[in-house]
């Protein structure tokens, strides 16, 4: 049970009776949440949450991640993994590394990769018949909306195409990567080759209209401001209301080293680690349409990941094995 003494002297206590009766938050609830002094009252209240929809229970798959490419024409100023074609450190694999990847068995292959200026729609098929081949019972979630944009730019076709196409291929799901933040005050400034955000939604509407399910993100802890947080995630949420498509959403600390945007010598550091709870919370509070929250281990750490299933998280990721793009 909720102490409202406890949130009437934080002067939460109308916040905290829409979540025990299961209404919906506004965005000025939210900033009241981000604003309260008391980060463990905001995590009671998304813990209860996670309580009410999933029990004690914790989630998670036996995955492989495969990062097919690092070679990208997109230039984030978060982002330290993208290379020049040219470079000493670029690589592309071709589907039969990507099979040798997957000698153990697993439950999902999750894949994405770089922009690459030069690879066919076909490349992207094969990739997804040479996983079907090597792990047949595996979910293939393959792909972010920001890869799907670049795959019909290259190809010269619509993005409803190459989802059709991906699908017959053997596609089951989208990842959320590429969302960061939506507010185009910050996305020209921290990754403005990206597709905008109405972009990166609608890729997801269409996806979710072909009945292909995906899972969404946001990035925080750069140069974002609290609304744009809130703003986020109420764009979600709305196209949640609308197609009901998201499995999943995974709030990503921005990482504040070796990457432009740190570089800089006024960069951000990244948020500190209650922040990353309390957005964690304040995530699943906002998220009522969403099913699950994800502590994405990779990028928070393990015993940060475990913090964050007292703070509203369900889910875990999985095993990973191998991962290139947070490293």
């Amino acid at each position: 049970m909720l102490d409202m003494t406890w949130y009437s002297r934080l002067d939460l206590a109308d916040v905290a009776q829409k979540i025990a009766a299961g209404e919906r938050l506004s965005l000025g609830d939210g900033a009241r949440l981000f604003a309260c002094p008391e980060p463990t009252a905001v995590g009671a209240l998304a813990h209860f949450d996670r309580l009410r929809r999933h029990g004690t229970h914790t989630h998670y798959v036996v995955n492989r991640h495969i990062n097919y490419t690092n070679v990208c024409v997109n230039r984030c100023r978060f982002c330290a993994y993208r290379c020049e074609a040219d470079h000493d450190g670029a690589f592309t694999l071709d589907s039969a590394e990507i099979a040798a990847k997957l000698g153990e068995p697993a439950t999902e292959v999750h894949v994405v990769g770089g922009c690459h200026p030069e690879l066919p729609l076909s490349y992207y098929e094969a990739l997804l018949g040479a996983v079907t081949r090597a792990r047949p019972e595996a979910m293939r979630k393959c792909f972010s909306a920001v890869e799907i944009a670049h795959f019909a730019a290259v190809e010269g076709v619509s993005e409803h195409e190459v989802l059709t196409r991906l699908k017959a291929a053997g596609l089951d799901m989208l990842p959320g990567g590429g969302a960061e933040i939506f507010a185009p005050e910050v996305r020209t400034r921290i990754c403005p080759e990206k597709i905008d955000a109405q972009a990166w939604l609608d890729i997801h509407r269409q996806a979710h209209g072909l009945g292909i399910k995906s899972n969404c993100t946001m990035l925080f802890g750069h140069i974002e401001r609290v609304e744009h947080r809130l703003e986020h995630l109420d764009a979600l949420r709305r196209l949640q209301d609308e197609t009901g498509g998201f499995v999943c959403f995974i709030p990503l600390p921005y990482l504040g080293r070796n990457n432009p945007l740190a570089d800089d010598a006024t960069g951000p550091l990244g948020p500190s680690g209650l922040d990353e709870l309390r957005t964690i919370a304040v995530s699943r509070l906002m998220l009522d349409n969403i099913p699950h929250v994800k502590a994405y281990w990779i990028m928070l750490g393990v015993l940060q990941a475990q913090n964050a299933l007292l703070f509203g998280a369900d889910d875990l990721d999985g095993t990973v094995v191998e991962e290139r793009i947070g490293r």
